[in-house]
């Protein structure tokens, strides 16, 4: 599975941006799609996932504020982020689960720098 990561770049504190996944090659079996980050100094964490069939999953520092959605026929994620505060400043990766042996694929990365 290949995944191309599109989207970042610099916004202010309070401003939006959309990051999008396309996944490709062998996605038979791609269950749950994703975004994770990992910020300047810190270990990659968990923003937001979906299912195939659309159960999301968020981390709460992200809850009212980020929007994860998924195109199924276009085998895309999106990531909406809305209200952006300097602490999301981080490289964001996309990521996606295979079946049956839960097997992590990831994208390049995509830089997400919020100013205050």
């Amino acid at each position: 599975v290949q995944l191309q990561a599109s989207g970042g770049g610099l916004v202010q504190a309070g401003g939006s941006l959309r990051l999008s996944c396309v996944a490709s090659g062998s996605i038979i079996g791609v269950d749950v799609m994703g975004w994770y980050r990992r910020a300047p100094g810190k270990q990659r964490e968990l923003v937001a996932t979906i299912t195939f069939g659309g159960i999301i999953n968020y981390a709460d520092s992200v809850k009212g504020r980020f929007t994860i959605s998924r195109d199924n026929a276009k085998n895309t994620v999106y990531l909406q982020m809305n209200s952006l505060k300097p602490e999301d400043t981080a490289v964001y990766y996309c990521n996606a689960r295979r079946a049956p042996f839960n097997v992590d694929f990831w994208g390049q990365g995509t830089l997400v720098t919020v100013s205050s």
